[in-house]
């Protein structure tokens, strides 16, 4: 597996501790990453800037990161730390987690390479 497998915008489809009427309220939820590893997301009214990197465990190869963004439902700056690992070459899985604050599971679709 190539870091390039992780490369695209996947739709965010499921989540643990959101509904998808709050993880869809501005747009339809989304993780973005780019070739360099850097990206973005946008899920309910909280929009981050990742910092990216491949990391092997014994069970996979996972995308790691970090973000710092915006609530603009709070109006406050959020940062935090999450990862995502591949099922399959379309679908995967991950965690989003909020400094000091909520975290959650997520499910995602491959929409764009």
């Amino acid at each position: 597996m190539a870091k390039n497998d992780f490369v695209g915008k996947w739709r965010i489809t499921e989540m643990s501790t959101w509904d998808k009427d709050y993880f869809d309220e501005e747009v339809p939820a989304y993780i973005k990453i780019e070739k360099n590893l850097m990206g973005n997301f946008h899920l309910g009214y909280v929009q981050g800037e990742m910092d990216g990197r491949i990391i092997k465990r014994q069970d996979g190869e996972y995308f790691e990161f970090t973000f710092d963004g915006n609530d603009y439902g709070g109006g406050d700056d959020v940062s935090g730390s999450g990862w995502m690992k591949l099922k399959g070459k379309n679908n995967a899985e991950g965690e989003i987690k909020f400094h000091l604050g909520d975290g959650s599971t997520f499910q995602a679709r491959r929409i764009k390479r």
